[in-house]
């Protein structure tokens, strides 16, 4: 593994924990402030929307920027939001920092994508990618958990302080270790648009939004389902999610290794073992055991998704891959708005806190279907002889260039 994807991967971890262990400390930040829950929940609110904006806009901004140095800036602006956020002395400027770390978020991971594919051959590209992902599926495992602990043992504020320190290894790693990748020639913000013109690149990102938001649907409110459901008490709660991250783990692992093979198999194969995971959950959020399996198998076929998909907006965007890697990952953001919403929709219309799981479940579906559409329209293109008009219009436009 080139070392330059261990400090991508570094920055990952320190993304991925930023994101999440904020659910675990909403009650004491909430009390420090002193609001409501649901008004701390603006801080996951915040910080989702935030992802969904700052993918594009960022992106679009570093256009004229090498990506080796884009990535610095953005490790930068997480540090500096982690840091407002540690410091904050009210809750409006608490928020400002969660925003401000947020929009680091999308193009961090759209353009760490794109040099995590340059630095290896074309055959392990979605593998590559797998492993700067590794850090986010690892800070669900190990930074969730312990930031929350270090949280409710020391204070909130330290957590952030110590997320900060991590996003200034990630910086000073990829200042180290990643090497000069100066933007392609003829990679203008007009090129990186045109690839938005190409429908497989918008389907795949369709396919992103209602897939992840699948996976989001349920697992946003799996504390009341475990706990009013499943009959777990309210300090187990923090173990299955951890029991969620090794699932997002091991489904990132095998997405990376099977994606380079078979791309649209695993898609459908992850998709529609989701659906129906997520449809059984009904049944299973009511036994103990049965329910931690599901819960373990929702992030892992979730999270198989994850390369596929990169690795497809990135395949089909040809020669200007940046803004549309970056935009995707605002749209796994966008699934986890979109999701948590619906699923609390039929919550409040009283069908109970297992209900989400068939939100989840249709999402996923419609998600597969989408991806038989994609690749018969791929079919249908090879059958003809012709490529995409938007792939040649893109392709106009310099390669980018893979380093092996």
């Amino acid at each position: 593994m080139p070392l330059a994807l261990l400090a991508l991967t570094v920055g990952a971890f320190g993304i991925g924990t930023t994101e999440f262990v904020i659910m675990g400390l909403l009650p004491h930040i909430a009390a420090d402030y002193g609001v409501t829950i649901p008004t701390a929940g603006l801080l996951v609110t915040g910080y989702a929307l935030g992802v969904v904006i700052g993918a594009p806009l960022l992106t679009v901004l570093g256009t004229k920027v090498s990506r080796k140095r884009m990535l610095m800036l953005l490790m930068g602006l997480f540090v500096l939001g982690n840091l407002l956020s540690a410091l904050a002395p009210s809750f409006g400027l608490m928020l400002t920092g969660r925003v401000v770390a947020s929009l680091a978020h999308g193009s961090f991971f759209g353009i760490g994508s794109v040099v995590a594919a340059e630095l290896v051959a074309p055959d392990r590209k979605a593998g590559a990618i797998a492993t700067m992902f590794t850090g986010l599926t690892v800070a669900n495992i190990v930074g969730v958990p312990l930031g929350t602990f270090v949280g409710q043992a020391v204070g909130w504020r330290t957590t952030f302080v110590a997320v900060a320190a991590l996003g200034v290894v990630g910086l000073l790693g990829i200042a180290r270790l990643v090497p000069a990748m100066p933007r392609p020639e003829g990679a203008r913000l007009r090129g990186e648009l045109k690839a938005f013109r190409n429908p497989q690149v918008l389907l795949a990102m369709a396919m992103t939004v209602l897939g992840f938001g699948g996976v989001f649907a349920a697992i946003t409110y799996v504390a009341p389902m475990m706990t009013h459901v499943a009959g777990y008490a309210d300090g187990s709660v923090t173990w299955l999610l951890v029991l969620f991250g090794i699932g997002m783990f091991l489904g990132n692992l095998l997405g990376g290794r099977f994606a380079d093979r078979a791309l649209m198999p695993l898609l459908y194969t992850a998709l529609g073992g989701l659906a129906i995971v997520l449809a059984l959950f009904t049944v299973t959020a009511h036994d103990k055991v049965l329910a931690a399996i599901t819960v373990l198998l929702v992030g892992a076929l979730g999270f198989a998704t994850v390369p596929p998909l990169q690795k497809r907006v990135l395949d089909q965007a040809h020669g200007a891959p940046t803004l549309a890697s970056a935009v995707n990952i605002g749209a796994f953001n966008l699934g986890n708005a979109l999701a948590a919403w619906l699923g609390g929709m039929v919550i409040a219309a009283g069908f109970g806190y297992t209900a989400p799981n068939w939100v989840g479940a249709v999402l996923a579906a419609a998600a597969l279907g989408l991806a038989l559409w994609s690749a018969a329209l791929e079919r249908r293109t090879h059958a003809t002889g012709a490529d995409a008009p938007a792939a040649e219009a893109v392709d106009s436009g310099a390669r980018v260039p893979v380093h092996h």
